[in-house]
């Protein structure tokens, strides 16, 4: 039978062989698709997660960062004195400073009442806050006491904000039992450690949290001169600055947050270690597929050998399936990995999405698990002696 399907030039014997028995081949292709979708959720998640837990870092608009050294993430957030962010102005690079307070808040849900915690900031509404411009167009009503903007992507636990206000209705609650009204919305989106946000003026921030200790603050935002050497201003201010703060580059402070939530947590390794049994999981089911493949044609395979024809020409076939293989399987892992991450965007508005180096990756986990798989079935074929089996 091998012989003859052998003799078909224009079809791969190694698909002839995979395609001879169609249920073998179905289950083959889910058992690898399966494996290539959990891989790609476990990914996923590790990556959206991480994303989500600094998509304020991201916007804000400046070059360093001080923070104090008791700061452990963002929803660890610790006080120091305001007068060094004034002393940085100080080095000639320096253009402007912003002194920013970040804590969290209960906010009562207008509609059913129920309070939850979600993220505030309050900063100078003259002063720059974020690189995009949707705070600073809507800054001149944080001046007046008591306004707040409201993330309009935060969960819906927080109630119908954003569908009241864009209906033209005043839309009032209360935030740490003070009663504030919505001025307008952003749109920011849930972090990791936080399930919503917003934005109001130092006063009203400090009218909230009245504990928030007079000349102290959780942030410094720096802004330097165009052209500057961020990372080289840096090392210059934490020669010279006391201990009591720590100075960052915007992608150090990027980075601070992230591994904080790879390495003091257990959310890296938990999605890691999903990816990998998923990755275990598509070896096993390979490696059985093609184990049966191999031994319920060892007789073809050992008259071929028998005729002269090279072991590694027989090798080379069972590689070949192993990649169809791979090849197969991983498009409807990849076209069902897209569907779920929008699914999951519009479900928890994370910031989960597919990326080349992700898709490039699981890729490659699933060729090495289908390649393997064949390598090792190979030693079947590699010990058939065709005068043991006639």
């Amino acid at each position: 039978m091998i012989r003859a399907l052998w003799r078909r030039r224009g079809v791969p014997l190694a698909w002839l062989l995979l395609s001879r028995q169609p249920v073998r081949l179905l289950i083959a292709l889910a058992g690898i698709s399966f494996a290539g979708i959990l891989m790609f959720m476990q990914l996923g998640f590790r990556d959206g997660l991480f994303d989500a837990s600094v998509t304020i870092h991201r916007l804000f608009d400046a070059d360093l960062v001080l923070m104090s050294p008791r700061s452990m993430s963002s929803i660890s957030m610790a006080g120091f004195p305001e007068r060094r962010l004034i002393q940085t102005m100080a080095e000639p690079e320096v253009e402007s400073v912003s002194p920013v307070h970040w804590n969290f808040v209960l906010w009562r849900n207008p509609e059913t009442r129920s309070t939850r915690s979600l993220l505030a900031l309050g900063f100078e509404p003259d002063d720059a806050l974020f690189v995009d411009s949707m705070v600073a167009d809507q800054s001149a009503s944080l001046r007046q006491k008591g306004r707040v903007l409201f993330d309009s992507r935060s969960r819906p636990e927080f109630g119908p904000v954003a569908e009241r206000f864009n209906a033209g209705q005043v839309v009032e609650s209360e935030v740490a039992g003070q009663r504030v009204r919505v001025s307008g919305l952003v749109e920011l989106g849930p972090s990791f450690g936080a399930d919503g946000n917003l934005i109001t003026s130092r006063e009203t921030f400090r009218s909230l949290l009245p504990s928030t200790a007079r000349g102290s603050i959780e942030l410094g935002l720096i802004r330097l001169h165009d052209g500057t050497d961020p990372d080289a201003v840096a090392e210059r201010l934490r020669a010279w600055l006391p201990n009591d703060v720590t100075v960052f580059s915007k992608k150090a402070f990027i980075e601070f947050e992230k591994n904080y939530w790879r390495s003091s947590t257990a959310i890296g390794f938990i999605f890691s270690l999903g990816a990998a049994m998923g990755f275990v999981v598509g070896c096993v089911i390979v490696y059985q597929i093609l184990y049966g493949d191999v031994s319920d044609h060892l007789p073809e395979y050992a008259t071929l050998m028998a005729m002269g024809y090279p072991l590694r020409d027989l090798l080379a076939v069972v590689v070949r399936e192993g990649l169809m293989l791979a090849l197969v399987g991983y498009v409807p892992a990849y076209a069902a990995g897209e569907g779920l991450y929008a699914l999951i965007r519009g479900s928890t508005q994370l910031p989960v999405g597919m990326s080349l180096q992700r898709a490039v990756l699981v890729f490659s986990m699933i060729l090495v698990m289908c390649l393997g798989s064949a390598l090792v079935a190979m030693r079947k074929l590699a010990d058939a002696d065709p005068a043991e089996i006639f």
